[in-house]
């Protein structure tokens, strides 16, 4: 690909186009895209153009342009997440069934937890996450469990960048090692709680976290952390992980609540 005067590809500009059609700005017109991206109207206009013919984007009546069904198809069928979202999937509705709140799958994707997939029912507590969206792993409960069991070494990088912005961060890591989930109370809405397992693969270290948005009360925890704890042994299992003690762990949880969980300690294995 032909590169810019300023040395930058053609392959980097198409991806400063794509990624600027964000939540922020689902639709751009090409002047608007121009714009955002810093690229010279001319060159945004060849790049939507060409993205127009493959199908990776498309415009509206009004100009706008907005990221197309056969990116959306591609990215899906050959992403990376795909078999994680497959496996988490009859879990998650196990959860869903019985906490009746938002239900979410994510990863930690540059200090982020980026979600794959969320399950939500009409009626449930405000909640800021978005398939495919974003949040900070320091102020999401996911972020905070995938990091509070990541290898040490992301941890200390972790802890680094975001000393300042938590009390006591380090702590607060320790204290979720020993509970094996995360609480985050009225982080990003003052009336909800949200409540975090670690998913693990065969290396033994998280990759990724189920979590749900509830009601803030205590009662409302009691009762997700045994159904989270559950369904992660299960997702875990599938993806190669062993440890008869956290097995062991995960029963003990489920048994000291009074709620029925037979069904899912099935699935779980």
């Amino acid at each position: 690909m032909a590169n810019s005067a300023s040395g930058e590809s053609m392959i980097s500009r198409v991806a400063r186009v794509v990624a600027a059609l964000d939540d922020d700005h689902p639709g751009l017109t090409v002047s608007g895209l121009a714009e955002v991206t810093h690229l010279p109207i001319a060159t945004t206009h060849r790049i939507v153009r060409d993205l127009v013919d493959i199908g990776w984007v498309h415009k509206d009546a009004d100009g706008r342009v907005r990221l197309g069904l056969r990116l959306w198809e591609i990215v899906n069928r050959g992403s990376v997440a795909r078999e994680l979202r497959t496996v988490a999937r009859p879990y998650m509705e196990d959860v869903h069934s019985v906490v009746k709140q938002h239900t979410q799958l994510g990863i930690l994707e540059d200090g982020d937890v980026l979600f794959l997939e969320c399950f939500s029912r009409r009626g449930s507590v405000d909640n800021a996450v978005t398939v495919a969206g974003r949040l900070p792993a320091h102020i999401s409960s996911a972020g905070l469990v995938i990091m509070a069991f990541a290898p040490p070494a992301a941890q200390e990088v972790f802890l680094r960048a975001n000393a300042m912005l938590v009390p006591d961060l380090r702590g607060r890591l320790e204290q979720i090692r020993r509970n094996g989930y995360a609480v985050v109370d009225g982080m990003l809405h003052a009336n909800t709680s949200g409540i975090a397992v670690p998913i693990w693969d065969k290396s033994k270290f998280s990759v990724a976290a189920l979590s749900v948005v509830v009601p803030r009360d205590p009662a409302e925890v009691n009762l997700a952390v045994p159904a989270l704890l559950i369904a992660a042994r299960g997702i875990s299992r599938e993806l190669g992980f062993r440890d008869p003690q956290r097995r062991e762990a995960y029963a003990h949880e489920a048994a000291t609540n009074p709620r029925n969980y037979q069904s899912m300690e099935r699935r779980a294995g």
